[in-house]
């Protein structure tokens, strides 16, 4: 396995016990069961996202494992392990199959790339898979003032700032916030306006007991890039998580994008690459 990858869970940290994680998934797969360490469930109370188990396909050189996600008008996606000649076309082919199968509108491939391979067979059709160890220290403190949620007024505008950030999430986390279901958000302002936040913040255990720190909707408003307000709320974000006890944090980033740009210079570790395509 190029990447530690488990198909429902995504990405795990090395040194987790894949063949356990594998067959655990594969278990409580369409039983809508959340696994106990599955980052998701604190959105929901149903597991959207099952395996397949009966059309997985498992060979000497390639392994083929479907999911069907019944989120939407369903999508059917084909994890793709091992390096045959023909991997790629026939997770593609068992996708269009498995999808016409089960009614799902969409079928894609999913693929694996260590970090040794150039960024650029991922470029655009991938995420790169990043590690931050709190092991070795928070890192930088931010150098500009941010601020946790609860310390906002009315007039600081974060609902104007979530409708104007609605395709990164925010109207989805803002309505978590007013729910009262999730941890802080961090946000930066600007002449009194929120103008970047990062939350929910949020630590979890992972199958060996470790805290892990959750990924977390990311933005900063377009016309107030370039000020350093990205990089401030990552690093009150990684600050907030050393201090709440989190031994690492897993990210997946698009490839070449502003946040796996900031990860690179934070200093995070590149697991390798996810990528995936409709088939």
């Amino acid at each position: 396995m190029p990447v530690p990858y488990v198909p429902t869970l995504g990405p795990v940290r090395p040194g987790n016990p894949l063949p356990e994680l594998f067959e655990a998934v594969v278990e409580i797969a369409g039983t809508g069961r959340f696994l106990p360490y599955d980052k998701d469930r604190r959105w929901s109370e149903r597991k959207a996202e099952r395996v397949l188990v009966g059309a997985i396909e498992h060979g000497r050189h390639q392994t083929l494992v479907p999911t069907l996600a019944e989120r939407g008008a369903g999508v059917v996606k084909v994890h793709v392990y091992g390096a045959a000649p023909d991997s790629l076309s026939a997770g593609a082919d068992l996708a269009r199959k498995l999808a016409a199968v089960h009614g799902a509108a969409k079928a894609r491939v999913v693929w694996f790339l260590g970090p040794e391979q150039p960024e650029a067979y991922a470029q655009g059709v991938g995420t790169r898979v990043q590690l931050k160890d709190f092991a070795e220290g928070p890192g930088e403190a931010p150098g500009v003032s941010v601020h946790e949620d609860k310390q906002l007024h009315e007039g600081a505008g974060f609902t104007e700032f979530a409708e104007q950030m609605a395709a990164d999430g925010f109207v989805f986390l803002h309505e978590q916030m007013r729910a009262g279901t999730v941890g802080p958000v961090l946000t930066v302002l600007h002449d009194g306006r929120v103008v970047g936040a990062i939350g929910p913040m949020e630590t979890m255990a992972d199958v060996g007991g470790a805290a892990r720190l959750l990924p977390q909707y990311f933005g900063v408003l377009p016309q107030y890039r370039g000020h350093g307000y990205g990089r401030a709320l990552w690093r009150a974000a990684m600050h907030w998580g050393h201090q709440h006890s989190a031994a690492y944090q897993l990210l997946q980033t698009e490839v070449g994008g502003a946040s796996d740009r900031l990860c690179a210079a934070e200093g995070l570790a590149s697991l390798g690459f996810v990528s995936q395509r409709d088939a």
